[in-house]
């Protein structure tokens, strides 16, 4: 099992709660995790253990308002601040692992947040993974604002996983957002998927786009037109039938991980 750490940073509005994850031997390289809506990094557990073992050294942050850190219950006023965060903890990593290559990798609305990172920072990076990311278009954020009042409904917790224990832990878990959306995190969601859609292809870094053929909460066509945006010519696509949301804990979520690790293995080797 990997050896994991916890610590606090300054973010943009407020205290964030950091965890990274290592092994004993020496680390090859970086991966920073940006988790999703209502979660945090506590769920990511499983992933950075097999990351780590892949030889990486994870880092990952409960973002502003989520899990462990500072801010009203999943309010996000704009993502341009959540990408800022993360930048910080991409730094923190380098200053503590020098010279070793980072790869982001984004879940849900942490893949808006990386795919966002990846147009303003992709130079410094080796390669970005994007997992059911929230980008090209999401119907439901614009169904949402456009009701007087949002209702006080949680996530389908099963759309989650095939797993009915996934869904299961998800509702017992404390850290989790358990209420309705916010109207300000859907404003902010629709203006962060405008900046996607408006900034720039991500050129020749590396990507890889895994998604649930199943997806029921960030549908998987919804998203292609994001990932058609920001590819190129470096890239691979990974769908899985009958998978839902969470494809890091569905019933297949050992062969998930394995492509996607051995996606980085691949691209840390290119470049040595």
């Amino acid at each position: 099992m990997a050896q994991s750490r916890e610590w606090t940073y300054d973010g943009v509005h407020g205290t964030l709660v950091a965890r990274s994850w290592s092994g004993s031997g020496k680390p090859t390289h970086i991966v920073v995790v940006a988790h999703g809506y209502g979660e945090h990094i506590g769920r990511y557990e499983r992933l950075a253990d097999a990351l780590v073992g892949n030889g990486a050294v994870v880092y990952a942050v409960d973002h502003v308002g989520h899990g462990k850190s500072a801010g009203e219950r999943v309010v996000v006023q704009d993502f341009e601040d959540v990408v800022t965060d993360l930048r910080a903890l991409d730094q923190a990593a380098r200053r503590e692992n020098p010279d070793l290559p980072v790869v982001l990798l984004g879940h849900s609305m942490g893949g808006l947040i990386a795919a966002r990172y990846g147009q303003r920072y992709g130079d410094t990076l080796a390669a970005l993974v994007l997992s059911s990311p929230l980008i090209g278009h999401w119907d439901a954020a614009s169904q949402l604002l456009a009701l007087d009042e949002i209702p006080d409904m949680p996530i389908d917790i099963s759309t989650l996983s095939r797993d009915p224990r996934v869904g299961q832990t998800y509702a017992a878990d404390p850290l989790v957002w358990h209420g309705p959306f916010k109207r300000a995190t859907l404003d902010a969601m629709n203006r962060g998927l405008e900046a996607v859609a408006n900034g720039p292809s991500l050129g020749d870094l590396p990507m890889m786009w895994i998604h649930g053929e199943d997806d029921q909460l960030v549908p998987i066509e919804a998203s292609r037109v994001g990932i058609e945006h920001l590819r190129g010519p470096r890239f691979v696509e990974r769908t899985y039938p009958e998978c839902r949301h969470e494809l890091f804990n569905e019933l297949n979520a050992d062969d998930v991980i394995a492509d996607v690790a051995d996606f980085i293995r691949r691209q840390i080797t290119a470049r040595r």
